[in-house]
């Protein structure tokens, strides 16, 4: 399995764990909530699913929305398919949450497991946070470092490129460092503190994307519901 592949399988169970849905819903969650997907098909979605189906994760159930009772009977259309997990899916899901080695700490799953730390414990969250921070930390030497060898031969807009590259990184060691010391502290990011307003869960986003560095795709039209 490819590591988007794994990605993509995580949230998949991760969004069904909330609730049941149809393919055309579980896009939409994909692509509002997990800016990471924003640039996948359903030629990628429906793999994932008939995969997760085989491993006995996921089962299908006829919709049951009065949309959906209507579905049926119109020329050329049948009733939405509604995907849920199985205990056995649900088990799965919470070992991949447990797990903090190494691919946590990589762009694409990082963003993945940080839309569901709500769902996370927090000593797991931790691991996964500062081995982010770590990781971040070791890309921005070698950058520095890089920069500090090139500098002379580089023209400015190559070198600007290079210290713009290495400010998102700055920033999101910055917002790591805010996260860690409020994890530590025991708060939760999930309820506002004294006297500021409530956070804002849009689309019911299981969490918040990380924003330093992020660089999601454009968004791709929406596609007809199966």
């Amino acid at each position: 399995m490819s590591r988007r592949a794994g990605i993509l399988e995580f949230a998949v169970l991760g969004l069904l764990r909330e609730s049941p849905m149809h393919g055309y819903e579980l896009r939409k969650r994909l692509n509002t909530s997990l800016g990471v997907f924003r640039a996948f098909s359903y030629g990628t979605l429906y793999p994932c699913l008939k995969t997760l189906l085989a491993n006995g994760w996921l089962i299908e159930e006829p919709g049951n929305t009065s949309e959906d009772a209507l579905a049926a009977p119109l020329a050329g259309r049948r009733a939405k398919i509604v995907y849920r997990l199985t205990a056995e899916g649900k088990e799965h899901f919470e070992e991949l949450l447990s797990q903090t080695g190494p691919d946590a700490y990589e762009d694409e799953h990082f963003a993945a497991r940080f839309a569901f730390f709500g769902q996370t414990s927090r000593d797991v969250r931790m691991r996964v946070l500062e081995g982010r921070r770590s990781r971040l930390e070791e890309r921005l030497e070698k950058m520095r470092a890089s920069l500090a060898r090139t500098r002379e031969r580089l023209d400015d807009y190559t070198l600007e490129l290079q210290r713009h590259g290495m400010e998102s990184v700055e920033r999101e060691v910055r917002w790591l460092n805010e996260l860690i010391e409020s994890e530590r502290a025991g708060r939760d990011l999930n309820r506002p503190a004294h006297g500021e307003p409530a956070r804002d869960t849009t689309e019911g986003a299981p969490g918040v994307l990380p924003r330093p560095g992020d660089t999601p795709g454009p968004d791709t039209p929406g596609d007809t519901a199966t």
